[in-house]
Parts: C-alpha cells; sequence; structure tokens
C-alpha cells in the first residue's frame, strides 16, 4: 500500500490511540527481496480513548508492504472485514480484546529511502524512527501506543550475526540449515524503537559495572575491516554510563548494550533500545583516520544516544509534536557531558557557534517553527535545529533559572512520575515546577512561540548616587502564522567590569556574576554603589538564545576580549569586533572604494595570540572569523558578492600583519609526540593549525612548505587533514590535485576517510568549483544513495563552499536544484534537507534572490514531490 498524499498534522488534533498493543510477536525471514514478516500482536481497547459506543476499526499503519494474509484468534479474515487503504488498513474488530496475525512482504534491497528494513553493503538494518516502522508491517506506528517486543530472526547461515532489542533468550538451526535467534525486551516501548542487524559482522566487547553492581556486556559490530577502529566509542561509551550515573542518578537496565556501525544511514544515530544503530562516520575512529573533531563528535553522540535510554526510551514523547521532549533533553544532556569530558567554554562556544549560524537562520526562514510545533506535513523535516539545539538552550535555562540541585530534583520526579509513559513537553516542566516549588508559567511560552527574541539594551551611570541602570527592551519578531509575540522568561547573565578589568561583586554571594529575570518587555535594573561607570559583560555564558543588541565600542570590545572573567564572552567579544570590521568592509565594497585594512580588529587579534596564559582552544576559536554563513545571518539583506570579498581581505589582512606572532605560536606548538584525543592536546593542534591556516594564506613559499612536511610526516588525521587543506586552498591548482590524488591512493580504502576527502575538495572555496563538484560525482567513490558521500560532496558545496555556490551566474543554484529533484526519486529525507540553502532566497538581494527562487519553482514543478520536499519547498515559495 502507498503512502498517503500530503496533509497537515495539528497539535490541535491529537487524540489517544482507540486501541493499545500489550505484546508485539515478530518473526522474520530474512531475504534480500522477499523477506517475510509476520507480526502477532495482543489488541485491547484503550480505557482512554475518546470514542464510545460500538466499537471503531482497527486502524493500522502500512506503506509499500506486500499484505498476504490477516487472521484473528486463529482464524483468517474474510476480505470484506478489512480494507487496504492510502497509508494503512483498517480492519473490523470482533470484541475489545483480541489476537491479531498479519503477514506482509517486503523488499529490503530496493528500499533506497533507509527507513524501515533495508540492506547497506550487504547487511540489513533498520530505521523506524518517526515513521519508519510502516514499511516493516501493519502497526499502529505512533510514539504513545507502547509494547512489549519479541522478536525471531532466521537468516541464511551467511548472516551469522543477528540483533535486535532487549536481551537473546534463544537460538539454534533450522532443519533446513537457516540460523534463528530470538530476542525479548522486557521494556514497553513504542514502534519507533524498534531494531533488527543482521549480517556478517566482528565486534568488540567489554564489560561495565553498574553502580549498584550489575555487570553489563557492551558489544560494538562492525564490519571486519572496521574493527580497529571501535576502541574509543567502547571509552566513551563507559565514561557516558559513569556519568549518568553520578549527575542523574540513572542505570542501565538490560544486560548487554549493543551498537552497530552503518554505513548507509539518514541521521547520526539512533537509540533503539539496547541497539543502537549508528552511522560509521559516527562511531567509527582512529588516530590515523579520524580528526580531533571526529573524536569529539563521536564522544557526543555515542553519550547523545546512551542518555536516550532513561530521556527517551524509559520515559518517551506522547506525539512527534513532542518531539523535544526527548531530543532537547537530551541534546542539553550530552553538552554538558561534553563540556565535563574536554574544554567547557569551547564546547559552549561551539554550540553557540551552531545555534547562531544554522538555527537563526532556521527561525528568520520558511521552515521556521516552535520548539512545540503547532503543525507538521511530513514528522521527518521536524528533526531540526530548533528541536535539537534551541529545544536544550531551553532545558539549560530551566537549569539556569532553578539552579543545577533543584534542576537534579525535578529530573528524579520526571523520571520516577513518567518512567515507562509516554508523555508531553508540559509533563517534563510541570515535574521542575513540582519537585521546587517554582513558577514556570511564563517560560512556558519557549515551547510554542517560534522565533529568535531580540534583547535592546541601553545603560545609564549616576555617578553622584553610585547608581548603574540596566534598561532591556525584549520583542521578537514575527514569523509565519505567528504575527504577535508575547514577553518571555528570559534568564540574562551579566558582570560588570571596572576600569582594570575586574569583576564587581554584584551578586548576594558577592561573586561576580548575577542572572536577571527577564519577564517583561521593558525592565530597568538597577545596581548601587558603583562609583565610576562600569563595562557590561552581557548574556555571559549564552544563558539565552537570543540575539542582543547593545553599542559597544571597538575599544570596549577589545577590552573584553582581554579582561572578561566569562571565557564566552572573551570570544563573543572578538567575534562582535569581527563582524563590526566585516560589516564596514561590506559597505566599502558595494560603494566601490578601496578596502580598509581593521586595524582594530587586527589589534585585538594580536593581544589574543599573544596571550600565552590563555587556552589555546580558547585561542583558536577567539582569532576565527566568522563565516560565511554567520555573516549573512547578520545582513538584513544578503550580498554575496560582499561578504566574499570582505571575508577573504580580512583574512589575508591578519595573515599578513600577525605573520610573525603565527609564525611563533606555530613553532612552539609543533611538537611531534604520541596522538591522544585528550582536551589538552587537541587544544594545542587547534591553536597550532589555525595558525597554519593563517600563515598559507599569504601563499608564501615559506608557509607552503610548513603545510607540505606536516603532510608528509603527520601521524594522526587532525594534522593530515589540516595541512591537506591549506594545501588545496592555497597552493597552485597542480599541487593541490598531486597531494589530494596521493592522500586517496593510500586511503582509498577507508570510507570515511574517503568521505573526508570528498568534503575537502567540495567545501574549498578556490579548488571547489561547480565544475570539480561535477567531477567528484562520477568519481567511482561516490554513490547517489549513500547519504553521507552526499553530504561530502554535493551539500559540501551548498552549504559549506559559499563562495562557489554563490556565483554571480547562478549555476549553483541550478545544479543543487537538479541534485534535488533527482534526490526526491531515492531518499526523500535528503532531499528536504539538501534543499535547505535555497529556501532563504528571499534575505539576499533582488537579483540572486530571484535566481535561487526561480531554483525552489523548478524543484515544485519538476513532478510529483515526496511530503518531505513538497513541505519545504511549497513554504519557501509562499513565503515573502
Amino acid at each position: 500500500m502507498k503512502e498517503a498524499q500530503p496533509r497537515t498534522v495539528y497539535l490541535k488534533d491529537y487524540r489517544a490511540p482507540d486501541y493499545l498493543i500489550d505484546h508485539t510477536q515478530l518473526h522474520f525471514e530474512l531475504e534480500p527481496q522477499a523477506t517475510l514478516v509476520k507480526s502477532t500482536l495482543g489488541v485491547r481497547r484503550n480505557p482512554a480513548a475518546e470514542s464510545s459506543g460500538a466499537l471503531p476499526p482497527l486502524w493500522l499503519d502500512g506503506v509499500d508492504l506486500e499484505l498476504l494474509s490477516v487472521a484473528i484468534n486463529g482464524e483468517l479474515v474474510p476480505a470484506q472485514r478489512y480494507r487496504e487503504l492510502p497509508g494503512g488498513l483498517e480492519i473490523d474488530v470482533p470484541g475489545e480484546n483480541f489476537e491479531l496475525e498479519i503477514c506482509t512482504r517486503i523488499n529490503p534491497q530496493a528500499n533506497t529511502s533507509l527507513e524501515g528494513l533495508y540492506l547497506s553493503n550487504g547487511m540489513y538494518c533498520t530505521q523506524c524512527e518517526a515513521e519508519g516502522f510502516r514499511k516493516i508491517t501493519y502497526y499502529p506506528d505512533r510514539p504513545d501506543v507502547m509494547s512489549l517486543f519479541t522478536t525471531t530472526i532466521v537468516a541464511p547461515p551467511t548472516y551469522p550475526v543477528l540483533l535486535s532489542n532487549g536481551n537473546k533468550v534463544a537460538s539454534g538451526t533450522t532443519d533446513d540449515g537457516r540460523l534463528t535467534v530470538t530476542w525479548e525486551d522486557p521494556f514497553a516501548k513504542p514502534a519507533y524503537l524498534f531494531a533488527l542487524v543482521g549480517g556478517d559482522l566482528q565486534w568488540v566487547e567489554d564489560r561495565f559495572t553498574t553502580a549498584s553492581g550489575r555487570d553489563v556486556k557492551l558489544q560494538l559490530f562492525t564490519e571486519a575491516k572496521n574493527i580497529g577502529k571501535c576502541a574509543h566509542a567502547i571509552t566513551s561509551l563507559k565514561h557516558s554510563m559513569r556519568w549518568d550515573e553520578e549527575v542523574y542518578g540513572r542505570e542501565y537496565d538490560l544486560d548487554i548494550f549493543m551498537i552497530v556501525a552503518v554505513d548507509h544511514f539518514n541521521m547520526g544515530a539512533m537509540e533503539n533500545k539496547g541497539l543502537n544503530i549508528f552511522n560509521s562516520a559516527c562511531v567509527l575512529a582512529s588516530p590515523e583516520t579520524a580528526t580531533d573533531a571526529a573524536f569529539q563528535r563521536i564522544e557526543s553522540i555515542v553519550a547523545h544516544e546512551y542518555f536516550h535510554n532513561w530521556s527517551g526510551n524509559r520515559v518517551t514523547c506522547r506525539d512527534w509534536f513532542q518531539l523535544s521532549l526527548k531530543e532537547g533533553f537530551t541534546v542539553f544532556r550530552d553538552a554538558e557531558f561534553s563540556a565535563d569530558m574536554n574544554s567547557r567554554a569551547v564546547k559552549r562556544i561551539e554550540d553557540v557557534t551552531l545555534l547562531r549560524t544554522s538555527q537563526f537562520a532556521e527561525d528568520a526562514g520558511p521552515m521556521s517553527h516552535p520548539v512545540r510545533p503547532d503543525s507538521y506535513m511530513e514528522i521527518s523535516n521536524f528533526y531540526t535545529l530548533t528541536i535539537y539545539e534551541k529545544g536544550a538552550e531551553v532545558v539549560r535555562m530551566i537549569h539556569t533559572l532553578l539552579g543545577a540541585e533543584a534542576f537534579r530534583r525535578g529530573s528524579d520526579l520526571y523520571f520516577e512520575r513518567h518512567d515507562g509513559c509516554a508523555v508531553t513537553c508540559e509533563d517534563f516542566v510541570r515535574a521542575m515546577e513540582d519537585a521546587n516549588g517554582a513558577d514556570l508559567q511564563q517560560f512556558r511560552r519557549w515551547y510554542s512561540q517560534a522565533g529568535t527574541p531580540v534583547l535592546e539594551v541601553t545603560d545609564a551611570h549616576d555617578a553622584a548616587s553610585g547608581t548603574y541602570r540596566l534598561t532591556i527592551r525584549q520583542f521578537t519578531p514575527a514569523t509565519p502564522g505567528q504575527e504577535e509575540k508575547l514577553p518571555l522568561h528570559i534568564p540574562v547573565a551579566i558582570g560588570l567590569l571596572d576600569d582594570k578589568g575586574q569583576d564587581l561583586p554584584i551578586a548576594e554571594d558577592g561573586s561576580g556574576t548575577v542572572i536577571l529575570h527577564l519577564t517583561e518587555a521593558e525592565q530597568t535594573f538597577e545596581f548601587n554603589q558603583v562609583a565610576t561607570r562600569p563595562l557590561p559583560s552581557l548574556l555571559r555564558r549564552f544563558s539565552a538564545p537570543v540575539k542582543l543588541r547593545y553599542g559597544y565600542s571597538d575599544a570596549q570590545l577589545q577590552f573584553l576580549m582581554q579582561h572578561d572573567s566569562d571565557a564566552f564572552n572573551r570570544w563573543d567579544a572578538s567575534q562582535r569586533l569581527a563582524l563590526n570590521a566585516l560589516s564596514e568592509l561590506q559597505a566599502q565594497y558595494r560603494t566601490g572604494v578601496p578596502l580598509q585594512t581593521p586595524e582594530q580588529l587586527i589589534a585585538g587579534f594580536r593581544s589574543v595570540i599573544s596571550d600565552t596564559a590563555l587556552d589555546p582552544a580558547l585561542v583558536a576559536k577567539m582569532l576565527s572569523l566568522p563565516s560565511a554563513q554567520e555573516l549573512a545571518e547578520q545582513e538584513g539583506e544578503i550580498d554575496a558578492a560582499a561578504i566574499i570579498a570582505a571575508r577573504a581581505f580580512t583574512r589575508d589582512a591578519l595573515a599578513d600583519a600577525l605573520h610573525d606572532e603565527f609564525m611563533a605560536r606555530f613553532k612552539q606548538l609543533d611538537i611531534r609526540k604520541p596522538y591522544a584525543p585528550n582536551a589538552g592536546d587537541i587544544a594545542e593542534r587547534s591553536l597550532k593549525n589555525t595558525c597554519l591556516a593563517y600563515l598559507c594564506a599569504n601563499g608564501t613559499a615559506q608557509a607552503l612548505d610548513l603545510a607540505r612536511a606536516q603532510l608528509d610526516r603527520a601521524e594522526n588525521m587532525t594534522d593530515s587533514a589540516a595541512a591537506l587543506a591549506a594545501l588545496v586552498e592555497f597552493a597552485p591548482e597542480s599541487e593541490a590535485t598531486t597531494h589530494l590524488q596521493a592522500f586517496y591512493d593510500r586511503w582509498q580504502q577507508d570510507t570515511q576517510v574517503v568521505e573526508t576527502w570528498f568534503g575537502l575538495q567540495s567545501s574549498s572555496a578556490n579548488y571547489g568549483t561547480l565544475a570539480r563538484i561535477k567531477q567528484l560525482m562520477e568519481h567511482p567513490a561516490f554513490e547517489f544513495t549513500n547519504p553521507n558521500k552526499v553530504r561530502a560532496v554535493i551539500a559540501g558545496f551548498s552549504a559549506r563552499n559559499f563562495t562557489q555556490f554563490h556565483r554571480e551566474d547562478g549555476s549553483g543554484f541550478e545544479f543543487l536544484a537538479d541534485q534535488v529533484i533527482a534526490l526526491d526519486k531515492v531518499n526523500p529525507q535528503i532531499a528536504s534537507r539538501l534543499v535547505t540553502p535555497l529556501t532563504r532566497w528571499q534575505k539576499y538581494r533582488e537579483e540572486e534572490g530571484q535566481k535561487m527562487r526561480a531554483a525552489v519553482q523548478r524543484v515544485m514543478e519538476s513532478g510529483e514531490l515526496s511530503r518531505d520536499l513538497f513541505e519545504v519547498v511549497s513554504k519557501s515559495l509562499s513565503t515573502r
């Protein structure tokens, strides 16, 4: 049965399910083109159902299924008692309780959508969140139907590893020589958490002893060629398990925890109960093949999926509108874990950079939606930065408002009260209130109100009375469907610096940071005994996901860069100083005057690189210019050519003016020692390679020699990739091509490194031309059906190569439209995400914006679109 036509689903229309499934028995006979699935369901009338009177028919979701038989209580159901309809199966029921047996046949080999059951490099695997289970069998595929699952898998002996959720309870061999394994999950779960894997896999094994003394087996499964890349993920898993016990009091609850690495996967990973399935790029790492960023990303993602065992699995969401209930909370948890494992300041900077660059753009674009959306057409489109990253910021604000101890009391109550239940964002906030006697009524608006709030701050100092006043005005711009916005409850962390850069003791405990509770459209906060006018350090630790407007002078920003005790605000001051310079250079470019060297920025950056007491990781972040995408987000109207020119000029000016400083720090840090992915070593490599990039920007023979030498002797992928990136960007094209070919020849058998190789080229402003992108798509290692390869090449060009994608002739836009149209027939989820750079055409200058709009219009008119893609392009075209 094919999928239903696009329709809008509304939160206000939520109804409890008419029927519940107490137990689910699944029997799989795996064959590449004809897998048989038999489901046996214990069906029971839901006492909480809203319908009354005669028993309503049972509705089961189903897509792309071949129905073979339907039986109730052991007897075949006549055809007139069930109906195959678009999107599912409707069955007339015999009573309030019965056993339903359904047999279907599916084709995993043809399933390029990578939802449901599919094949990846000859390995069977599943992805059921959000609505993939309906591609396996007919079932009430919604998160508020929770069932106990028992799964039996039968397969030829060429698939010796057969896995599913829970604990293995039986295994054997059939009379015809096939293998059979049965798994039983003792915890009720919705269908989206079901998982199955079958393949010829190897594994590494470890043990973990919980706080209460239980022994847990840990296993990571992968193809034989990758077995040497598992150690970091296992270590990260054990660190995550211990952290969750210590910080949240959450122990693991099964006898075994399994991870499987899969090459073809739409997402980063999936938290299926006891059997996490990971995109290979997000779990496999060795020093030779993975960068520091990859090591840290793996640690974070492993933690995220493990933490879901409680915040997502044991307590799940009632409906998909509540998606941030599990994702926002868990992103906050994994961010705090990563901060504890590495540099807290740098982790915060990285998270806020993503928020400002991409989530703020999402808030201002056609797909803008609240953390808890009011409606959707395709739920896969709502796995967004708003749900995840802004959702995490909302949880972080609760943590800030209540304090760490009170937040822990609230989370304890939340888990205790709702264990085994499917609940709402409201239930989470209410647990926080009830555990602490708090009032978060106004704060709830963060869940229902879309858009990025803006804070406008002014101040005044009365020397005679020693009074300093901060006035803060808040407003949120209109978003699609929400013209009027109400004031939010916003925690604003601030400090006041004296003329020596010292914090004034403004908090009750005498410390230098205080949390202001902004609850009105405009409020004034007064500080007494302030003898001289202070310099405010605003929004410390980025205490709320807002845009801040305060009239800092360049001199004040440089002062904050040198003295602020809040590491995040020191970095933020460097970025604001850079944004000021880049904004002025854009204006110069548009008026045709020669671009002027930004002297204040150079002075500020010189003070940073010369400060050897600062954390090298923080220095590297402070020396990095805002990306072109960040600059675009700052503009009321985006002028791509001006952004490209201003950024290149500033980079070159800094490289020239600070050459000696960059060289000195590079040589200081360019030491050979065994690789370790610890915070200190990562920080040193980060700063060293930042200096190398600036040195190579001038294209001098000495600098390029440094890059060549590093590439030749590098014993880890971090240094190797950094040197290669510098040569690709700044060396002569023929030399760059030679280095790239040598790199590929060495690593062509390693899938993850080849993806790095693709990405280095596609995102290069100089090397990554459209002609070269098309060549890469013809390369034998490129697969149009592999999301990682598509992201590395096509998204690398459209989302990260601002210079080449925004060529004046619009060819980049036409190319992306072509790829989106083709990909929609193969993998709608990836197609709908890939089109994003085109959807904000309204923000660009008229001529370029119209070229982008024409590309979106061509996608819209290309034929029958998937629901995923139709929703995104239709909203883009309807937004003015």
